[in-house]
């Protein structure tokens, strides 16, 4: 695997792929990676000829009153995962090779981001958009990785290679979890013991929901009531248990149009913020 830092390298190697007619499937992280972000990198490696992975901390993505260098980082150990699994080329950038002191352009997808992340993280997915859009123009991918588990993130930058016009087809991959059921994350880490059983809360509910519309239950609002119970038994307060449309997360009252739908929640445990969903499905 090759490492390369600024962008002029990443153009000059796009431009060798093309030439040879090889498709790019790109996965982008911020590193501190897990099975998750491996599974992103296995589905790039079955579709595309040429797997890019980039690590990038980015600083425009985290709210004001957010620890940005809280946020873990473990470079070697990345490294060594992402050469285990075949990756073909990593792009490690520094802060100002990605936003020089004169830098002044941002992207912002309008509705999608108002709401449940957004309204929370003010800022967030501007800067969210902001850098997978240089990262498109640097890589030029065919294909791009995201996983579920960030479930308005993916959306968002779905709704962004719409309205932009981007020739990529993104590609959201599902939830990896641990034995237990906890969804993947890099800030997973900060959890000490309690808290790490207590943030099994998050899935356990979404799982009381999911099995309710299993049996036929089609109200939103009972739905997310008997998911609450869950989180009311844990004494955690959730910031938002919701239930959206999968693609425009317009909320729903009833679940009886075909389609999918997320099933979604986040809590603070601790001091750590995590967030979970479940997908399903009502058939025509």
């Amino acid at each position: 695997m090759e490492t390369l830092t600024t962008v002029s390298e990443v153009h000059s190697l796009v431009k060798k792929i093309k030439k040879k007619g090889k498709s790019i499937g790109f996965v982008p992280t911020m590193g501190y990676l897990h099975d998750g972000h491996l599974s992103l990198i296995r589905a790039s490696k079955n579709k595309a000829d040429v797997t890019i992975a980039s690590i990038f901390v980015n600083p425009s993505q985290f709210a004001p009153n957010e620890d940005l260098n809280r946020y873990p980082r473990d470079l070697e150990r990345d490294k060594q995962l992402l050469e285990l699994e075949g990756t073909d080329y990593l792009f490690n950038p520094t802060d100002k090779e990605i936003y020089p002191d004169d830098f002044q352009t941002y992207i912002n997808v309008d509705r999608i981001t108002q709401k449940l992340e957004g309204a929370i993280r003010p800022g967030h997915f501007r800067g969210v958009t902001t850098i997978v859009s240089i990262l498109f123009n640097c890589m030029q991918p065919d294909y791009s990785f995201f996983g579920q588990k960030d479930a308005q993130q993916a959306a968002v930058i779905e709704q962004m290679v719409i309205d932009l016009k981007y020739a990529i087809e993104v590609i959201v991959c599902p939830i990896r979890r641990e034995a237990d059921g906890l969804a993947m994350s890099s800030r997973n880490i900060f959890l000490n013991k309690q808290d790490r059983q207590k943030a099994l809360t998050l899935h356990k509910a979404l799982t009381v929901g999911v099995k309710s519309f299993q049996t036929g239950e089609r109200n939103s609002s009972k739905l997310i009531s008997k998911m609450s119970k869950v989180f009311d038994e844990e004494n955690i307060q959730f910031d938002y248990l919701t239930i959206v449309e999968a693609t425009t997360f317009s909320d729903v009252d009833k679940l009886t149009s075909p389609g999918e739908y997320y099933f979604l929640t986040a809590a603070k445990i601790g001091v750590t913020r995590l967030i979970d969903n479940e997908l399903v499905q009502v058939k025509s």
